[in-house]
């Protein structure tokens, strides 16, 4: 059976790799996206189990993919994640349908627990995502 897909989409390659890296680590397949527009263009050809994204990015922000997804009625959960939280922002993810809302820097225990919680109605048989601890 094949693992879970998860999209990651953010304009920040150290965050993208970093995000990459820890959901790799924790047995589920990751696709990284540097702008929203590449993310929206990928579902012609296949739709993630869960996608991972950035609120704030140039020339479509993640409210603007959140809105796209709600029109194309593409049922995947979300996981918004920002480096500028505010009460605003969060109000407006969950109410477009964010699954969770994260601030950067990402827990990364916090992220895995989101996702798990996300995919676990489309993936049942999917084994809950590892998590991983480093130490100091």
């Amino acid at each position: 059976m094949a693992r879970a897909l998860i999209a990651v989409v953010d304009d920040e390659a150290p965050v993208g790799k970093a995000l990459n890296r820890l959901l790799r680590l924790a047995g589920l397949n990751v696709e990284t996206f540097a702008s929203g527009a590449a993310f929206l263009d990928s579902l012609q050809n296949h739709t993630p189990d869960c996608v991972v994204l950035d609120l704030h990015m140039p020339q479509m922000d993640g409210f603007e993919v959140q809105r796209r997804l709600a029109q194309a009625a593409a049922r995947v959960p979300v996981i918004v994640i920002t480096g500028r939280d505010s009460p605003q922002a969060r109000e407006c993810a969950l109410a477009n349908g964010a699954a969770a809302y994260l601030a950067k820097p990402v827990d990364g225990p916090a992220l895995l627990n989101a996702v798990a919680v996300a995919i676990a109605p489309r993936c049942p048989d999917e084994p809950t995502p590892k998590i991983i601890r480093q130490n100091g």
